[in-house]
């Protein structure tokens, strides 16, 4: 509890912890940093680590000259796309074995529906997913459950690791230390969560709602 307490605390205060780290630690900041996308992004149990803020926040230090603008954006690249190439790995390996292991939780069917849901909509996933916390870490891991080809996969993987780095640290970059941004950090840390969050609940509202409809229209 004190753990996701923590965790939580520092998502929040982001600009405040990343400014200790970087000071105290100088270099050794690329590697935390590395390692907090890689693993937001590459284990299934790890979706509370902070993404998109700490995306935000390496850009508006870059953009103060506390970072190096280039090997940020691509240490924060490259951990996103070996992260979701891990977790693709994982539920590809470990996912028939979860399915047969607890055949009454984790039932034959789902893998066939993620199969054909992946097939369908796999670039739109695939790429929205980066955008979506929680959704981001789980993405992946579905689509190697699901036996989307890899080679699909690694194509939208790309492309939404790039959109992702571009739009949120460049973000960053260009607003972060905007002083109406920069004096209430914490709300802006929130509102990229919200705004992250949304498309997820609007799905889910549709869904709820041709559900509701569905059995009325037949």
């Amino acid at each position: 509890m004190d753990f996701l307490i923590k965790a939580v605390d520092i998502a929040l205060h982001l600009d405040k912890y990343l400014e200790i780290i970087i000071l105290s630690y100088s270099s050794w900041v690329y590697i935390m940093v590395f390692f907090i996308i890689f693993m937001e992004t590459g284990f299934v149990v790890t979706p509370f680590f902070p993404g998109d803020s700490l995306l935000f926040t390496c850009g508006a230090f870059a953009a103060m000259g506390m970072l190096g603008f280039y090997k940020t954006f691509f240490i924060i690249l490259i951990a996103a796309v070996l992260g979701d190439t891990a977790n693709y790995h994982i539920g590809k390996f470990f996912g028939d074995k979860l399915f047969e292991k607890y055949p009454r939780i984790f039932k034959k069917e789902y893998i066939e529906k993620t199969h054909r849901f992946y097939e369908k909509y796999g670039a739109k996933t695939i790429v929205i997913a980066r955008f979506v916390p929680i959704v981001r870490t789980f993405a992946p891991f579905l689509a190697g459950v699901g036996y989307m080809s890899y080679k699909k996969f690694i194509t939208y993987n790309i492309t939404g690791a790039v959109l992702w780095c571009l739009i949120v640290y460049l973000g960053g970059y260009f607003f972060g230390n905007i002083p109406v941004v920069k004096n209430n950090f914490s709300f802006v840390v929130i509102s990229i969560i919200v705004i992250s969050v949304l498309p997820m609940v609007v799905e889910y509202l549709r869904n709820m709602k041709k559900t509701r409809v569905g059995p009325m229209s037949y």
